[in-house]
């Protein structure tokens, strides 16, 4: 398979960034896109709201179901799984893409940021995949796939100050080693998805550091990445951790340049959870 024409994805978050980028991709292949977020007004310092990330979807010639809601909120995930299985007539994918981010040292982090982070980033990438399990189970080739790193264990990944955020984002990638366990026997692919170099979003510019932003790579990257697992047959790809520009080589794509905002290659920072050593 090499089109998501038909299929229909349900995201968290995917107000701008990375999540709205996979959202537009998915529709211009003609797919029904379910966005389940709470940006519904516009933010001061952030850009876009579901709404302006619903009409993107229609204009690329998708179909755009924005839900205000939140992650968190047992309820409102049900009701968005429902909804947007009674509009488009089932779920093929869902895309665990809404994270909070705080890179506060251990410390000096207050615990509401932490919970935040866990309630968003742990929490709501397991809720929203195990309410939309028994759609799952009856499409023809079911997707979960979740923005987070490969888990690494040594204490270099954990010196950088950002021990919380670690912990949550880890937690999303153990959502992706256990569902790809569980539902092996159903033919459901559980897969995770990270970009080797930063990405110029809302979260780099206000969060990490604005510097960054000329340093990156485009959201468009992990968008195709993202297309070219989702349509990969589910029993045959599950359980894997993959980056970004890894995905694009195995499909013959080797002219990265367009993805660039940096001059060069060069000049790319590596995201902390990739090692320039060994790639991954």
């Amino acid at each position: 398979m090499t089109t998501l024409a038909g299929k229909t994805l349900i995201m968290s978050g995917g107000s701008r960034g990375i999540g709205e980028a996979i959202a537009v991709r998915a529709a211009r292949d003609g797919a029904n896109v379910a966005l389940l977020a709470k940006t519904a007004e516009p933010h001061p310092s952030l850009p876009g709201t579901i709404h302006t990330a619903a009409r993107a979807v229609e204009q690329a010639g998708g179909a755009a179901l924005p839900i205000v809601g939140d992650v968190r909120d047992d309820e409102a995930v049900e009701g968005a799984v429902r909804q947007a299985a009674e509009q488009f007539g089932g779920i093929d994918i869902v895309v665990n893409n809404a994270s909070a981010i705080d890179l506060t040292p251990s410390e000096h982090i207050p615990m509401k940021r932490y919970d935040l982070m866990q309630d968003i980033n742990a929490r709501g990438s397991f809720l929203l995949s195990r309410t939309a399990i028994p759609w799952l189970r009856q499409a023809g080739n079911p997707h979960v796939l979740t923005l987070s790193p490969p888990i690494r264990l040594e204490e270099k990944w954990f010196s950088g100050g950002h021990l919380a955020y670690s912990i949550a984002k880890y937690s999303m990638s153990l959502v992706t080693v256990g569902l790809a366990a569980e539902l092996r026997g159903d033919g459901i692919a559980a897969n995770s998805l990270w970009p080797r170099t930063t990405i110029d979003t809302a979260a780099i510019r206000n969060v990490v550091g604005s510097e960054l932003a000329g340093r990156s790579r485009t959201p468009e990257i992990v968008a195709d990445a993202a297309h070219a697992i989702l349509t990969k047959p589910s029993r045959e790809v599950t359980g894997e951790f993959f980056i970004d520009d890894e995905v694009l080589a195995a499909e013959g794509v080797t002219d990265l340049s367009g993805y660039r905002l940096a001059a060069s290659e060069a000049d790319l920072q590596l995201d902390f959870w990739v090692d320039p050593v060994d790639g991954a």
